[in-house]
């Protein structure tokens, strides 16, 4: 497990590298962000932004979603996976707004958690880019990158994950490291073929050094 100076180092070197990252899922206000981040759900945001871009245009208001029917919603997204459970979500949460929040997004990640299709993940993301409020929250990215460092174990829960980076990372970078490990995740430490041999990191990154020496041997057995 990296120790806090080495936490510390990472941190840094990650803000080298994405000094600008932030949400990439395109939106104006809390409510698009929150029908965004809802899409998004084992979905790449190229996708849902593509979607999304016509989506915003139909419906702006939680009313708008209602007003339609179930399978028209569905057309709309269609395109997105898991898109019927999502159109069910997107309804539910729409009704809920308007029943218990005045139509309002709820600043709480509480709240905001109380929505249908709306986990502990999106409620943070949520409740982080569009109030302002501290948060980490972990997606597949965040998850991956941080066990890889060994910031956390491998046998971690997603919530122990959070914790971990909670209690590790200073509570007011909380919000930019979330942007910083997804930007490190997505364009430098992806899932399938991670970038070890120009990582800055490498050094202090086992996992790193255990592909790095199998990368090796495979290429002296084929030589």
């Amino acid at each position: 497990m990296l120790n806090q100076k080495q936490i510390r180092y990472t941190l840094d070197v990650m803000e080298e590298m994405f000094p600008n990252a932030a949400c990439e899922l395109v939106h104006k206000n809390a409510f698009e962000l929150l029908i965004a981040v809802v899409l998004s759900a084992q979905c790449t945001d190229a996708l849902v932004n593509k979607v999304t871009k016509e989506l915003f245009k139909k419906y702006q208001t939680p009313e708008d979603y209602l007003a339609v029917s179930l399978e028209e919603l569905q057309q709309d997204i269609r395109s997105i996976g898991l898109y019927r459970n999502k159109s069910k979500n997107i309804q539910k949460l729409c009704q809920s707004l308007i029943d218990e929040f005045d139509g309002e997004v709820p600043h709480s990640k509480e709240a905001l958690e109380t929505l249908a299709g709306v986990g502990r993940k999106t409620a943070n993301v949520v409740a982080s880019v569009a109030f302002g409020e501290t948060a980490i929250a972990v997606d597949t990215h965040v998850e991956r990158v941080s066990k890889r460092l060994a910031i956390c174990r491998w046998k971690d829960s997603t919530l122990e994950v959070e914790k971990t980076l909670m209690r590790k990372v200073p509570k007011e970078e909380w919000s930019a490291t979330h942007h910083r490990m997804i930007f490190f995740g997505r364009y430098h430490c992806k899932a399938k073929s991670p970038n070890c041999d120009v990582c800055p990191l490498l050094s202090i990154c086992r996992e790193g050094q255990k592909r790095m020496k199998k990368k090796e041997r495979e290429q002296h057995v084929n030589r």
